[in-house]
């Protein structure tokens, strides 16, 4: 045998004790053996007592939420194995065997049932003599209602503290058997669809392996009427004739909908086998009034829920430490990417074509990491001879080899405690590519000359803009080196294809070239715009970087226009609505501007002053789409001619 106690739910989940000392507490008080800081646990709440012939009594020590075994308050309780225990917000299962616990059983079954003839009563939340003063005026049992009354306060005042789905229901289900006389119990939660999205149920008496089924029929009708029912002498008619019910033994039953925004949010399932204490009409009222507690109280904590969910989001994102910009659905999965991989020690492959920002991604993962506080290095494997290679990533001795004059760090040395960087890591050399395989699997080095190996922390992230799944089929990339740093692939979007995220990286690149040259910020032409965006963008993110700093720096106007952009972009206009032959198009409007241009400087002589001002354009932009048009010495000719 292996005692123990397990935590399956609330403030002690994941907890094991095993029951080897002859008492053991539990309470929220340090002290005790088990204990949680929970404000709904006595200091010392119960005791487990392991008696002289082995066996283990729970005894509960007066607290006033109690200890519930199986759903039941108790008092003293003698422990059978997998006996749940509701201690505060805690669950807690009593195991006698080797058995791993990882999730608490929900035994909830349907089945469908007929209801249609077997309705006793039915009540409308609204009509609850517990929301009508003058209702309650009415009632015979004085002493009744004020004990009904003392409950409903009592459950209000304690649902209002619960701050979990989990513990709501499993508390919820412990104060039902305290509110009637039900024998099993089942709470239903539905989502946006009607479907169950999560439930609970007890069976007090067989315990909580045994499941409770409960009639989709009869779930399908207070949904659709949107009223309490309750059933009685069920043995007499049509729905006790069910097997399950009949098995179970069931006399009368009560269900009850969840109400929330006059939507059916989820129910309430009771039902009991006693002839003595079957249900009443004072049952049914007293559960519809609970029912409206119990809605208010789940929507609060689905909304609690949410706001916490939206709070870690956005801490997330004041942690994504980063100088990305873009907002469109591409960038967004990215940033999520990295949100994820950042915490981790998982080596990372960026891929992406040249320019699209991925050393700013390896940054972003070394800075929002655990790492942060160490050394970013960065390592272009394209721009470093293969010789020289191998001693820049390892390091060298002394005398190791000619010109070694000194013993030297590698980057990979250099970079402990951080994040080594290896761009383009599809130029590796295929003879240093077994070394960094070693140095990935073994995380070791040894300095070239030398013979002491050395171990090594640090965070390896690659990038490419190579497929390198190519290059293993042609056989200039080790598929194990490849498999070794493709643990987590993160894939850079070209900048053709988050054309939405063009206009807020112009912005960006303008203000920031604005702080590099010290000069004035200027807006965007709407005009420049369009070429921005009608623009394919072959060399992505860092081609719109330098023309931005040349439109800032050539452009003479008050703001960016179209001609101060590299001809390339200029010329790039935007499709016509006959996409069948775009350069017959930009042929077309070439010729139309050449025309324009030659026109003007004939009218003024060849004055480009004046050219410029009869064409509305800045005299330094005319010169520029001059030369971009090719027109220099042809405009000379034609004046004089």
């Amino acid at each position: 045998m292996n005692p123990r106690i397990v935590g399956i739910a609330g403030p002690l989940k994941g907890t094991t004790l095993p029951l080897t000392d002859d008492e053991i507490s539990v309470g929220r008080e340090s002290s005790n053996k088990l204990w949680a800081a929970d404000p709904k646990m006595s200091r010392r709440h119960c005791c487990i007592v392991r008696k002289d012939d082995g066996c283990f009594l729970l005894r509960d020590l007066g607290g006033p939420n109690g200890t519930r075994v199986n759903g039941e308050r108790i008092t003293e309780h003698g422990l059978c194995h997998q006996d749940r225990i509701t201690v505060g917000d805690s669950r807690l299962v009593f195991l006698l065997g080797d058995e791993e616990v990882t999730a608490e059983r929900n035994p909830l079954e349907l089945d469908d049932t007929d209801v249609q003839e077997d309705v006793v009563a039915a009540l409308r939340p609204e009509d609850s003599a517990y929301l009508q003063p003058q209702g309650l005026s009415t009632q015979p049992d004085v002493k009744r209602l004020a004990g009904d009354l003392s409950t409903v306060l009592k459950i209000a005042t304690h649902i209002g503290r619960i701050r979990d789905e989990e513990g709501l229901q499993s508390q919820l289900l412990g104060m039902l058997f305290d509110v009637v006389p039900a024998q099993r119990a089942a709470i239903l939660f539905f989502d946006d669809a009607g479907a169950i999205a999560k439930s609970a149920a007890w069976d007090r008496a067989l315990g909580p392996e045994v499941p409770v089924r409960v009639s989709r029929t009869l779930l399908r009708k207070i949904t659709a009427e949107g009223a309490a029912l309750l059933l009685d002498n069920l043995r007499q008619s049509a729905l006790g004739q069910a097997y399950s019910l009949q098995a179970a033994g069931v006399r009368s039953l009560l269900c009850v909908p969840l109400m929330l925004s006059n939507k059916v949010s989820g129910a309430i399932y009771l039902d009991t086998r006693s002839p003595e204490n079957p249900f009443d009409g004072e049952h049914l009222q007293l559960i519809t009034a609970v029912a409206g507690l119990i809605s208010l109280a789940w929507e609060n904590i689905r909304h609690v829920a949410k706001l916490q969910e939206e709070n870690k989001y956005l801490q997330d994102e004041i942690k994504l430490n980063h100088q990305l910009v873009g907002e469109g659905p591409r960038m967004r999965h990215v940033f999520e990417l990295i949100r994820k991989v950042a915490a981790t020690e998982s080596t990372v492959l960026i891929q992406g074509e040249s320019g699209t920002g991925k050393e700013l991604v390896a940054r972003a993962l070394h800075d929002s990491s655990p790492r942060a506080g160490g050394p970013f290095v960065a390592v272009n494997c394209a721009a470093i001879t293969e010789t020289l290679l191998e001693s820049e990533l390892f390091g060298h001795e002394k005398g190791a080899f000619t010109g070694a004059i000194a013993q030297k760090k590698g980057k990979v040395e250099l970079a402990s405690g951080g994040t080594l960087f290896l761009d383009e890591i599809g130029e590796f050399a295929l003879a240093l590519q077994a070394k960094l395989l070693r140095v990935l699997q073994e995380r070791e080095i040894e300095r070239v000359g030398g013979t002491r190996t050395m171990k090594i922390d640090v965070r390896f992230v690659a990038a490419t803009n190579r497929t390198l799944l190519r290059a293993v089929e042609a056989g200039t990339f080790r598929r194990d080196l490849y498999h070794r740093l493709n643990v987590v692939s993160l894939t850079l979007p070209p900048l053709r294809e988050r054309v939405e995220d063009i206009p807020l990286l112009a912005d960006f690149f303008v203000a920031k070239a604005a702080r590099k040259c010290r000069m004035r910020l200027k807006p965007i032409s709407s005009e420049a715009r369009d070429c921005l965006l009608s623009y394919d963008w072959p060399g992505n993110v860092r081609e719109l970087e330098h023309a931005m700093e040349r439109a800032l720096v050539m452009g003479a106007a008050d703001q960016i226009l179209p001609e101060d952009l590299p001809a390339e972009i200029f010329e790039a206009v935007s499709v016509s609505a006959e996409p069948a032959s775009p350069a017959v198009y930009q042929n077309v409007v070439k010729e139309q501007k050449k025309h324009l241009v030659l026109k003007a400087m004939q009218q003024c002589n060849g004055n480009y002053i004046e050219a410029a001002k009869v064409l509305g354009l800045h005299p330094n932009s005319l010169l520029r789409l001059i030369r971009n048009l090719g027109l220099k010495g042809v405009a000379s000719q034609a004046v004089s001619g």
